[in-house]
């Protein structure tokens, strides 16, 4: 049985502290969803609703897993197929998760590959 969200749960309130952080800095932002087995990373442009670029450990050729290593390999390739489409400037949208982890690994390989926030 799903688990309903409510406004005054932690994981919500703390979910749109940081995104409305995100939003107001008018740049696309790169989005993390971080599960058990896998992650997740989107560049999204809120203005056109569109999504630019994607990456995650689902994808054939990502070595990891639900590891750093695997955080990392995401960030790189969600930071490559962002620059192919003329982003360079991002803010980071960690959802409700710590800068910390898998997270933080992710950030910092897309900081290498290029992308700045």
């Amino acid at each position: 049985m799903p688990v309903k969200r409510y406004e005054y749960d932690a994981k919500v309130r703390r979910t749109r502290r940081v995104r409305a952080r995100v939003k107001a800095s008018g740049r696309p932002r790169l989005s993390v969803f971080r599960s058990n087995r896998h992650i997740y990373a989107q560049v999204i442009d809120d203005k056109t609703g569109h999504t630019i670029a994607a990456a995650s450990t689902l994808e054939k050729g990502v070595e990891g897993g639900c590891t750093k290593e695997g955080a990392a390999a995401v960030g790189r390739l969600v930071a490559e197929r962002a620059l192919a489409k003329g982003v360079k400037k991002v803010a980071f949208d960690r959802g409700p998760y710590k800068y910390h982890g898998r997270v933080k690994a992710l950030a910092e390989a897309a900081r290498e590959a290029g992308l700045e926030f």
